[in-house]
């Protein structure tokens, strides 16, 4: 009775380490410099320094992160900065095709899907800033904030579209 709440739990904190790693290896292959990744946000309850990574697990663990060089990341070819972006979400879709009609299967689809969205500060919504940032050669404030409030009104119109179809 009570292995399903642990079932979720483990299985969506593993989807999300799995995701992070995706990046940080994809950041790896292309030479850029990982600082930081972590488990979990608020205040640090773990930490360690590892071959330069500070790892940490923090006290709320909602969500995953990896910090890397940005400016070195941006330096990068598009196609680069494009398959560090995505990396995770690929991670998450190949997870998903491989455990598929289990509930790992399922976080790990919903996990991609979420991250490929264009919402806000989301792996989608980045690749898309950076295709823009590319194609008008340098950022463009009213693009990129119709981007990002189309990412919004996407989102609430498939909410709506799953709440009004049940």
């Amino acid at each position: 009775m009570h292995a399903f709440p642990l079932n979720l739990v483990l299985s969506l904190l593993v989807a999300l380490v799995l995701h992070e790693i995706g990046h940080m290896l994809a950041a790896r292959a292309c030479k850029i410099r990982v600082t930081e990744a972590g488990l979990g946000w608020g205040p640090i309850l773990l930490g360690a320094r590892i071959q330069g990574v500070e790892y940490q697990i923090r006290l709320l663990p909602l969500g995953a992160y990896v910090r890397m060089d940005m400016e070195g990341l941006q330096r990068r070819p598009l196609s680069q900065q494009l398959f560090v972006l995505l990396a995770g979400s690929a991670v998450n879709f190949v997870l998903a095709a491989i455990a598929w009609g289990s509930l790992f299967g399922t976080l790990n689809l919903v996990l991609a899907l979420a991250n490929v969205f264009p919402l806000y500060q989301q792996d989608g919504w980045k690749s898309g800033m950076v295709i823009f940032r590319r194609v008008f050669g340098g950022p463009r404030p009213a693009i990129e904030w119709s981007f990002t409030i189309s990412g919004v009104v996407m989102g609430f119109a498939l909410l709506a579209l799953s709440l009004f179809s049940l």
